[in-house]
This record gives structure tokens, sequence and C-alpha cells, in this order.
């Protein structure tokens, strides 16, 4: 579970970018958060990760606060940011092997999750390259493979489809639906409406540093009066 408490955010004075957001992410479930450019998202999931800290409130995952206790917080996700900027100068191999070595993952483990990962996403042959030689794609693609190394519980991406080709994209979604049928959270964002149409049980639509709506999208289209999609009802509520 994630939980946003009371949380605020300001870059200037009188800028607020997060405005006393509160929010509940339950366990079992694929929660999509969605709004316009600069409303926020990236923001919100940088405070949740500890990137970034916040002016006022609190984040818990599964109970721990990310501020308070933030090495236990962390131990409980795993983060595929928005941009893959990893260590370049490192192959593929060694990148994967240094996050199982931060997280404790044991070696037989840990290459057994490599080994089916990496050929799942097609990047087997392209581990022992340096990362620096990777496409955006492929980047992409060694981020996710990180993040279920250690098996989170709670899987936290932004913009995570971004740069995958369509049968790596297709699979993720995939993994997506699977780890959160298991009891875990899934929490992404994404510009893609189709995509959260098509696997989030629950959405957030963040609109200049404020939560305007949470629930299902069926839910959504009655409340705005739509009956198409979610792209023709998240336009109507967001319109400025």
């Amino acid at each position: 579970m994630i939980e946003i408490k009371n949380v605020s955010q300001s870059y200037t004075k009188n800028n607020k970018v997060i405005d006393n957001m509160n929010l509940k992410i339950e366990d079992g479930i694929v929660f999509g958060v969605i709004g316009p450019n600069g409303a926020g998202k990236t923001t919100t999931i940088n405070m949740i990760t500890g990137i970034l800290g916040m002016d006022e409130g609190d984040i818990f995952i599964d109970g721990k606060s990310i501020q308070k206790n933030p090495i236990e917080a962390k131990k409980n996700f795993g983060f595929v940011p928005d941009t893959p900027e990893i260590f370049e100068k490192l192959t593929g191999l060694e990148y994967l092997n240094l996050i199982g070595d931060v997280y404790g993952v044991k070696s037989k483990e840990r290459l057994e999750k490599i080994d089916k990962l990496s050929k799942e996403f097609g990047i087997f042959e392209d581990l022992k390259e340096r990362i620096q030689t990777y496409s955006h794609g492929m980047k992409q693609k060694l981020l996710i493979i990180s993040v279920l190394i250690h098996s989170p519980k709670n899987w936290i991406l932004d913009e995570p489809l971004t740069g995958l080709d369509p049968k790596s994209s297709y699979l993720l979604k995939k993994l997506m639906r699977e780890h959160a049928n298991k009891g875990n959270v899934v929490f992404f964002s994404t510009h893609v409406l189709e995509v959260a149409e098509k696997i989030c049980d629950k959405i957030a639509i963040i609109d200049k540093g404020k939560i305007i709506y949470v629930g299902t999208i069926e839910e959504l289209k009655k409340n705005s009066k739509t009956n198409t999609s979610l792209e023709e009802s998240f336009l109507k509520i967001t319109d400025r």
C-alpha cells in the first residue's frame, strides 16, 4: 500500500506544484495517474520514491515513512524513472548484478531472473555490452529488469512504456497485471490514455498540482456524462 498524506511541494514561494495531496493506493490493483503536462505527475512520483523532499505532509510505503525511515521504505518498492539514466560505463550484466547486490538478492535467484527476463525482453545477447551502446528502448528494458530482480511488492513506474517495442510493451503490461493480481501494487504514470483504460483498476487525474478525480474509469465516464472513451472524459474534466 502507498499512502500520500497532506503533501505539498513548492518550487517557488508562490507556486505550489503539489497542493495538499491525499491519496491511498490499495494492494492488489493497477493504479494509473494521468494529467496534462506540468500537472505534477513526475513530481509526485519523485516524492514517493524519496528523490524529492516535500514541504508538508508525509508518504508511506507499506507503513514506512519515506522521510523518517527512507531505507526501510525503499526496500519495499522498485522504481522505473521517466528517463533511463544509468551507469553507462557498466555492462548490462554488471548493472543488474549491482542492483542484485544492493538488494541482497541471492546469486542463484538473481541469475535465474536475469536469464529469464533478459530473454523475454530480447536483450540477453546485449548484456555483455556497455550500457552506453544501448538504445533508449534497451536502457528502458534494462531498468525494468533491474526492478523485477528483487521482487518488490510495490512497482512505481513513470511512463514505463516509452521507447519499448510492441512485444516488450505487451510483456510489461502483462507482468503489471499479474503483479497486481498477486496482491501487490502497480502505480504508474502515463500519457497514453488507451493504455490506462485497458489495464487500470483505478486512476487519479492530477491537474495544477491537485487531484481532481480518483476512482474507476467507468465511474469517471458516468460522472462526466460521457460513455465513449477515457480520452473524452479526461478532456472534459481537465478543460481549462
